[in-house]
């Protein structure tokens, strides 16, 4: 913990949008998890942020590992705890940080708690996702990620055709997009947001472990999505060989994954899926 940074303290904590819980990882000194509504939002450890307890966060990281040697310009849309951000500057020393959060009394949380002014870099915008993005600059950043919901639910005005045209705008040429989304049985929307994405970028992956990408589970999916090809031999084998064993989807096989199913446009009646009350016990 950076000197005179507090220690966090567990409780609930009242934010814009409702309460956050702090959780102690009894397993880990310094292991915090940020949680809504019982759902488990980000893990971080404020001593080595690039340990990753999250399987789909992992997945994420394995994408950035795999993108060309040094610094990153990033746009994260939603904050949480700041996981990936922290990861990033861990891993790759210069890299620079927007992060797009619209619930400002979140952001004083982590940075009172989390320790968030630890992070080099890094300038927090409370604002939406829409609504910030479209303040970003054209081709300024090498990587975006997606990371955006609300309890368990990602925002449907963050998956939209007109969405993914200004994410591609503020993407240079060589950058890439990666979205978390969450979905269960039949894997409608996932299958729809990947359409989607589709539409803009003509390199997409999916990942997922192999339960959840056969629809027999409800969980996190990871898409990435860039103009230019994507490393996918690697990304490949790297996912299959973690911890999660998930499976990479990609050309044919993501095109018969889609399987017909319609881009998201603006005013669509979509539902995001809900998770079944299990899920997080």
């Amino acid at each position: 913990m950076a000197r005179g940074q507090r220690e966090p303290m567990p409780g609930l904590y009242p934010v814009t949008f409702g309460e956050i819980e702090l959780l102690r990882d009894l397993d880990r000194q310094d292991g915090w998890v940020l949680s809504k509504d019982g759902v488990p939002q980000s893990y971080v450890d404020l001593q080595d942020p690039t340990y990753l307890e999250f399987e789909y966060v992992r997945l994420m990281a394995d994408v950035i590992d795999l993108l060309p040697e040094g610094a990153l310009a990033c746009v994260h849309v939603g904050g949480g705890a700041c996981t990936i951000p922290r990861y990033v500057a861990a891993t790759r020393s210069g890299s620079r940080h927007i992060v797009l959060e619209p619930d400002g009394l979140l952001v004083n949380l982590i940075r009172e708690q989390l320790d968030l002014r630890s992070v080099p870099r890094l300038k927090v915008i409370v604002q939406g996702g829409r609504e910030g993005t479209a303040k970003v600059w054209d081709d300024s950043a090498d990587l975006l990620v997606l990371d955006a919901f609300s309890g368990a639910t990602m925002p449907v005005e963050l998956a939209t055709t007109e969405y993914m045209g200004d994410i591609a705008r503020v993407l240079r040429p060589s950058g890439t997009l990666l979205i978390n989304m969450a979905d269960g049985k039949g894997l409608a929307f996932a299958r729809r947001l990947v359409a989607t994405v589709q539409g803009t970028f003509p390199h997409v992956a999916l990942l997922a472990e192999p339960g959840v990408m056969r629809g027999r589970r409800f969980g996190n999916l990871i898409v990435a999505a860039s103009r230019a090809e994507l490393p996918i031999d690697q990304l490949t084998r790297r996912a299959a060989g973690g911890l999660t064993q998930a499976r990479c989807v990609y050309g044919e096989a993501l095109t018969n994954f889609v399987a017909g199913a319609h881009p998201i446009k603006d005013g669509d009646a979509v539902l995001a899926p809900v998770p079944p009350p299990a899920v997080f016990g």
